[in-house]
């Protein structure tokens, strides 16, 4: 236990010293101490000085030892001084309880000083003290520090190398770093007017952005100033403004923080009388130097949902016996008799050589698009390993990334082991104009099969992948292109929009006769920011058209996948949708609402009907096909979906996105015709929790 206290104390950056001694932690940047009385008039060194001698005089003067205590050791007390100049005990660390109460009530006991300042303001500061047992007065402490001293010299050099560690008042440098912001609808809506703008020189679409491409438009260290609370207390600034731990030193920095997320409702036409998540992860990222920072998060998570969407989880399982996999997040285990337990993991490591070039390493997820929703790469999946290079230069970014990914159907586990697909994707995004934006995009899919492992071909990043994909393989692959835009009309309104091709084929398109082969979508909508006048409004329409049997394939494990579930948009192939959406906030209050109306075309999966409609792109496209010509959206067993999300509630900590919040699902699923797997159903599903919003959690399948 001893060692865990030692490694907090490690975290909090401070060092702690082996006799009755004093250490600054993290405030040589202060432009001077605490002041006691007898101190005040004192050169800067001299007051410093002062400050350590008064409060060891005063412990020694003070600390009542039990008689005949034969105790031999050292009581670590972290204390603070407050912006009024009361001495506050943070956390003390001895083996014995009664000498940490007798620390707490010495150091708190202590007379009234005047407070550090920085800049010429009042600030606090914490500071560490090892009391050594038995007590020693301050001249026996110098007088044996002198004789230590004198026997090291003779001995070695003495090294100073740990005390000279500078650490620095914490400044927010991850604002400015080159680490990801946290992908989240909700929280890239607070800035996306304002990298927006007309005439600006950035692009948008491929995401998630880092900091310091946000940096040169919106100001997050400044609003996050104007969010804080008066808060001195150690525990209400970590609660209300600060992270947890963060220290900040000579071109370095970490912070480490618990991320949260728990949930209670209550759904209907559910078996379990609630749902709920408990969600427990820690975050640890940092940066060294300008060009390297990283990031890992590791949480583990139960969970119960509604019915639908424990149904859906349940529908996409693995093999080997797990009972489902949570969309988004990964294969679950099952908790209890009716819950999920569904750890998760995310990592990544940026390196920018330059400042057109960065290097990212991960595991994680990634999106492209202006919209709601991608049809190209969106997160909707579980994580994955990728590579991704992103070169910024004149009017144009250039994203290639290369991805490892898992097909898990116990048609293709071999030994326990899951099939192992690999994808690469270019997207070029040019800025035409000051308003016109058009992007570029290709991606190819393949196996390991026939030993191909990770195919080299793909690792030029300018290189065609359609025709390296056709000259590599025997129809192995899986081969998609597309095509974005962004028209800004003015500050408030822009139009977005992407098109996209699965293995084109003109012949058939030529045909007009509605091809199965005719295989795109496209994605159409508008944003209104400030919408009507009122500052931090944004409002949203966007309609995605997706065609049957697009992202699926011949061979179905190079489908447009991972997981079981699809890369591209959440509902696979074979739909329409029509999403409105609404955001607004002010100061920390925030309230988001989202309607989305479609129609699907899923399968019926009967004896008498076990055609493939081309929605479940993990089907085999040649197989079971019921049309050639007059294929449409919608065919198969038409299904209606209506789902209205409204979500409002209190930002807790602006830095680490820690919200508390209320929301209300109603659900409407409603087949032309019920089948086992498929049938009419009405949820109304309410929600409140604490949730640290760093990813997207979507609940609309």
């Amino acid at each position: 236990m001893n060692k865990l206290y030692s490694a907090l104390f490690f975290f909090l950056g401070l060092n702690w010293c082996c006799s009755q001694n004093l250490n600054v932690s993290a405030f040589n940047e202060v432009e001077r101490f605490p002041v006691f009385a007898t101190c005040e008039n004192l050169q800067p060194k001299e007051v410093e000085k002062c400050f350590y001698d008064q409060v060891q005089d005063f412990v020694y003067s003070n600390f009542k030892v039990p008689q005949n205590d034969s105790f031999k050791g050292n009581v670590k007390v972290l204390f603070e001084v407050t912006v009024e100049g009361k001495f506050k005990v943070l956390y003390v660390d001895a083996v014995v309880d009664s000498y940490a109460a007798e620390a707490k009530r010495v150091i708190e006991s202590m007379p009234k000083v005047s407070p550090a300042t920085y800049n010429g303001k009042p600030t606090y500061s914490k500071y560490t003290i090892a009391i050594a047992i038995p007590l020693k007065s301050k001249e026996q402490f110098e007088a044996e520090a002198l004789a230590k001293a004198e026997i090291l010299n003779v001995r070695s050099p003495k090294l100073t190398e740990l005390d000279s560690i500078v650490y620095k008042k914490y400044r927010n440098p991850e604002y400015e770093s080159h680490l990801n912001v946290p992908f989240s609808h909700s929280l890239y809506a607070q800035f996306d007017a304002k990298m927006n703008q007309v005439g600006s020189n950035n692009h948008t679409a491929s995401k998630p952005y880092t900091y310091a491409e946000v940096a040169k438009y919106y100001n997050m260290k400044e609003v996050n100033e104007q969010l804080k609370k008066k808060a001195s207390g150690w525990w209400a600034r970590k609660l209300w403004n600060e992270n947890t731990v963060e220290i900040q030193g000579e071109d370095y920095w970490f912070t480490l923080n618990p991320i949260f997320d728990l949930q209670l409702g209550k759904a209907s036409q559910t078996e379990n009388s609630y749902t709920y998540v408990n969600t427990r992860a820690l975050n640890f990222r940092g940066g060294l130097g300008k060009q390297l920072n990283f990031t890992t998060t590791v949480f583990e998570s139960q969970g119960r949902f509604a019915d639908y969407y424990n149904q859906y989880a349940e529908s996409i399982k693995p093999s080997g016996g797990n009972p489902a996999i949570i969309p988004g997040v990964g294969i679950a285990k099952r908790f209890k008799d009716d819950g999920y337990d569904f750890p998760l993991a995310e990592a990544n490591i940026t390196f920018t050589p330059n400042k057109f070039i960065d290097l990212q390493l991960g595991y994680g997820r990634n999106f492209i698009g202006d919209g709601y929703r991608s049809l190209f790469e969106s997160d909707g999946a579980s994580p994955y390993p990728f590579f991704k290079i992103n070169t910024n230069f004149w009017k144009i970014k250039y994203t290639n990334t290369y991805m490892w990914l898992k097909d898990v159907r116990p048609e293709v586990t071999v030994d326990r082991t899951y099939a192992t697909k690999f994808m690469a994707n270019h997207y070029l995004s040019w800025n035409v104009s000051n308003r016109l934006n058009l992007g570029f995009f290709e991606s190819v899919v393949w196996t390991k099969d026939n030993n191909r492992g990770f195919d080299m071909s793909f690792v030029n990043p300018i290189i065609f992948y359609r025709a390296v994909e056709f000259g590599s393989s025997s129809r192995s692959g899986n081969a998609l292109l597309g095509l974005t835009f962004k028209y800004k009309w003015d500050a408030s309104i822009n139009a977005y929009g992407q098109f996209l091709l699965d293995e084109f084929s003109l012949g058939d398109v030529k045909g007009g006769d509605n091809s199965w082969k005719n295989k795109f979508g496209y994605q159409v909508g508008v944003k209104y920011y400030n919408a009507f006048k009122v500052k931090n409004l944004l409002l949203q329409l966007e309609y995605n058209h997706v065609r049957p049997y697009v992202y699926s394939h011949s061979n179905p494990i190079t489908n447009y996948a991972h997981n079981n579930q699809s890369l591209g948009h959440q509902w696979g192939g074979n739909f329409r949708e029509l999403i409105a959406i609404a955001r607004y906030n002010k100061g920390r209050l925030f309230a988001d609402a989202k309607v989305t109306a479609g129609t699907r075309g899923l399968d019926f999966n009967t004896t008498e009907d076990n055609f493939n409609y081309g929605g479940n792109i993990y089907k085999d496209y040649d197989e079971k096909r019921p049309f050639d010509t007059g294929v449409k959206v919608g065919q198969g067993n038409k299904t209606k979906v209506f789902i209205a999300d409204i979500q409002g509630g209190y930002l807790v900590n602006p830095t680490t996105n820690l919200k508390f919040f209320a929301s209300y699902i109603y659900r409407s699923f409603d087949p032309s015709k019920n089948t086992a797997a498929t049938f009419n159903q009405s949820t109304n599903w309410v929600t409140v929790g604490v949730r640290s919003d760093i990813f997207n959690f979507y609940f609309d399948y």
